[in-house]
């Protein structure tokens, strides 16, 4: 499959589909590892066109990275800046991704 298949088949994923960490509702995992929080993250529902979570899972407490639950958003977010998940966002949204100010605002 060329490169360009492959990235348009990535394209839109929420973060659980696009690591397939197995942690959404029903997920392969959620019963070794509990469902992740950005799966039932309902206060950001559509944000970046994700659904619940999905695509701003950098913004969201308690989510796995590299097999490691991770803290909060001040804690985590310059890690999330490198992960391959965030960049493709950010490329999909062409650099329009929600503020952090209002995601943040959704979340508190």
């Amino acid at each position: 499959m060329s490169a360009l298949k492959v990235e348009r088949s990535m394209t839109g994923l929420n973060c659980w589909e696009f690591k397939k960490c197995g942690r959404e509702p029903g997920g392969a995992k959620t019963s070794e590892l509990g469902k992740c929080p950005s799966a039932s993250e309902t206060r950001v529902d559509g944000i970046n066109n994700g659904k619940n979570g999905g695509r701003v899972c950098w913004a969201i407490a308690g989510t796995l990275c590299g097999g490691k639950v991770q803290g909060s958003y001040a804690q985590k977010f310059l890690n999330c800046m490198e992960c391959e998940f965030y960049k493709s966002v950010v490329h999909e949204e062409h650099g329009n991704l929600a503020e952090f100010a209002t995601v943040l605002k959704r979340l508190t």
